[in-house]
């Protein structure tokens, strides 16, 4: 049995375990991939502090070696589930079945995919998740935007201090964002909201180098298709959390709830990253959560061996 099984590989997962091996705790990271967390995906972070500029793939490496220098042990596998029996968490892999005292869960979350033509293909070529990653490549730029809800009205009202034009494109004839933040929105001169209409493909350059050119959308009224020249695509049509191996109280989106020291609703559970009901989805946020997480599961299998003695 182990102290500590951490699920997820991704920075908050590796920050954890980390912190978990420096306590002196037996602990565990499983990862489904060679590659994890979503920031590897970014062609170049910018706002994560003591790095100006880095791929993600190499501050994930930085991580990654780190972890291993530490004394992380890692081990490639599916996660199928995690059972709570009390002081014994039993976590079902494709591998077999695991044991351990306290399990800390760092999945992630995944981007909703439009899943149109072009999106898989130019993303980080100018298809994007997150303007605050990577709004400052389109300074004095076109970019579309996909969306209607808080998400896409707040990352508008970013871009549109950076980008020269921002349209952003709603299937609805109205937003699902706050008042406050609409009103915000429509009060800025360059950002153009087309309703009623639908992203269908996302077309752009060819050979070496490849990049966003333009959006072909639909009138959802008139059915007529209309051509947009644009120099990236920023889609908001919600995230995903990749929670369903564990049956824990989460919010209505899939989010796991947690406690102020992020502990779930099961007593030796916790949560840590873009997985659990956080106000921000960042990469600082998600090292926060794995230190914390793996300090409050440091305390909690001590107090179990405290129990034993």
């Amino acid at each position: 049995m182990y102290d500590l099984i951490i699920i997820g590989g991704g920075p908050a997962g590796l920050t954890a375990g980390i912190y978990a091996v420096r306590f002196g705790i037996n602990t565990l990271v499983l990862e489904r991939s060679e590659i994890s967390g979503q920031i590897a995906l970014a062609d170049v972070v910018e706002n994560y502090p003591g790095f100006p500029a880095i791929s993600g793939l190499e501050l994930m490496e930085k991580y990654r070696f780190h972890a291993q220098e530490a004394g992380v042990k890692t081990q490639i596998t599916e996660v199928l589930s995690v059972r709570d029996e009390g002081e014994k968490k039993v976590i079902s892999t494709d591998n077999g079945d695991l044991e351990s005292k306290a399990v800390i869960i760092a999945t992630g979350a995944n981007p909703k995919h439009l899943n149109i033509p072009g999106e898989k293909e130019f993303l980080s070529k100018g298809v994007s998740y997150c303007a605050t990653c990577d709004g400052p490549f389109f300074r004095n730029k076109t970019v579309v935007l996909a969306g209607g809800g808080n998400t896409a009205i707040n990352d508008a009202i970013l871009l549109s201090k950076i980008a020269r034009k921002v349209y952003l494109i709603h299937r609805r004839d109205r937003l699902r964002a706050a008042k406050i933040l609409q009103d915000r929105a429509f009060a800025i001169p360059n950002i153009e909201f087309i309703f009623n209409a639908s992203i269908l493909e996302i077309l752009g350059s060819s050979g070496r180098i490849r990049r966003v050119e333009k959006v072909i959308y639909k009138d959802l009224k008139s059915e007529e298709q209309h051509e947009l020249a644009t120099d990236g695509v920023f889609i908001y049509v919600g995230i995903r959390p990749n929670t369903e191996i564990i049956d824990v109280e989460k919010n209505k989106e899939g989010f796991i709830k947690t406690d102020n020291f992020l502990e779930t609703s099961k007593k030796g559970i916790y949560a840590a990253g873009d997985c659990r009901d956080t106000p921000i989805w960042q990469l600082v946020a998600a090292v926060r959560d794995g230190a914390l997480a793996a300090t409050t599961a440091s305390l909690y299998i001590e107090s179990l061996k405290k129990e034993v003695r």
